[in-house]
């Protein structure tokens, strides 16, 4: 495996708990960083390059640390976070096509 892709598994998972963190000590809620999460995926699966220039199996790799974000901040709260696999997974899982494919 590319070691930049273990610094970025690694960065995620540490995001990940310090959302957990912020959420615990009532800084944000979980819907807050929902809703941040939200707009970000919207802002990058708005933008026209990549829209027009990104094949989808790109535009997923824009979006997935902001779904498996998403997932982890839905489904860590008060209990053991799952793995990265599974987080990942669900990312795959839960996954809509884009408008372009349809």
């Amino acid at each position: 495996m590319n070691t930049a892709n273990l610094q970025l598994e690694g960065l995620y998972l540490a995001m990940a708990a310090i959302n957990e963190i912020l959420v615990r000590k009532g800084i944000l809620t979980g819907e807050e960083i929902d809703i941040a999460l939200r707009r970000a995926e919207a802002n990058a699966t708005g933008d026209n390059h990549i829209i027009e220039d990104m094949s989808p199996a790109n535009r997923d790799a824009v979006c997935f640390p902001i779904r498996f974000l998403q997932l982890a901040n839905n489904n860590g709260s008060g209990r053991d976070m799952p793995s990265f696999s599974e987080l990942t997974k669900m990312v795959g899982q839960t996954k809509q096509p884009y408008n372009d494919q349809m």
